[in-house]
């Protein structure tokens, strides 16, 4: 059981280096993304209701349908959650690998963490594939509808819409590069059953991914990444997103060069929870808007 929901939804930061990446971001998806905090001003932005006590109530009901086990909103908090909690080890041994590039001495560490372009490309597959699982936990649909979550990317709006631009700038074009899809999905291709297993966010995670053993599970990551990357491949041309782009309006308050990507790439892992912030919004939003639709 997690913080209640009014609470995780008080305790969400009003200003962090998450909320200013996520704001450096807002040219990607012009003016979808408030950082609404607070779980009765979210219910005021959410409605537009001014009455306390039918406030009161809905905010009653949300509370009463996310403590409800047999509904999967705990679910998708707990997927959000823990897919940001292991990206800071991943950035920080991404960040270990570059030290031992750079410093023939510590070489070693390039011999025990792991390569940083897969292990990313890893990361942005196993991301999709949480946002896909926790949309159909918060729908109550089952857990491999793929082509449902596909048509619903179309309505993505708001924090939804700003989570899903953030792995693509972040996870996607940061760290890989324009080839950020071709790279995941050769990654993906030339992916044992025995390496994801030991990949530390999958492992964590796979309870509740499809599949009944670690190959059927692979087989649905690389599915639903092979599903998706048409919307990804649009998103980024439709913008005309580039790694440079995104890092220059970083830039603004991390000082980096354009030909260090992979360490701003290591530094956002460890230092943002994207997934989980806009998550908890994301939930509050539709836990709200059900039980107005119930009341």
């Amino acid at each position: 059981m997690s913080k209640p929901i009014y609470e995780l939804v008080n305790e969400l930061p009003t200003n962090n280096i998450t909320i200013m990446v996520l704001r450096s971001l807002d040219f990607v998806v012009p003016g979808q993304w408030e950082n609404v905090v607070g779980f009765e001003n979210t219910i005021r932005k959410v409605t537009g209701e001014t009455d306390e006590a039918i406030i009161q109530q809905i905010g009653e009901r949300a509370v009463r349908l996310f403590n409800d086990k047999s509904q999967g909103y705990q679910r998708a908090l707990w997927l959000y959650q823990t897919v940001d909690s292991t990206d800071s080890a991943l950035g920080t041994a991404a960040l270990a690998n570059k030290i031992g590039e750079k410093i023939s001495l510590l070489g070693f560490l390039n011999r025990i963490t792991p390569n940083p372009e897969k292990a990313q490309a890893i990361d942005l597959a196993i991301k999709l594939v949480v946002e896909l699982v926790a949309f159909c936990q918060i729908n109550g649909i089952p857990g491999d509808s793929i082509g449902d979550f596909v048509a619903s990317l179309a309505d993505y709006s708001g924090e939804s819409l700003m989570r899903m631009a953030a792995l693509v700038c972040i996870d996607g074009l940061i760290p890989l590069g324009p080839d950020f899809i071709l790279k995941a999905q050769s990654t993906l291709g030339n992916l044992s059953p025995q390496e994801l297993d030991n990949n530390s966010t999958f492992n964590r995670i796979k309870s509740l991914v499809p599949g009944n053993n670690v190959g059927r599970q692979l087989d649905f990551i690389a599915t639903s990444f092979d599903s998706v990357k048409g919307w990804m491949g649009n998103f980024v041309a439709e913008r005309d997103l580039t790694p440079q782009k995104i890092a220059s309006k970083i830039q603004s308050f991390v000082e980096v060069s354009e030909d260090k990507l992979d360490y701003l790439a290591a530094f956002l892992d460890m230092t943002t929870n994207y997934y989980e912030h806009t998550g908890i919004q994301t939930l509050a939003r539709r836990l709200i808007e059900r039980a107005v639709a119930e009341i």
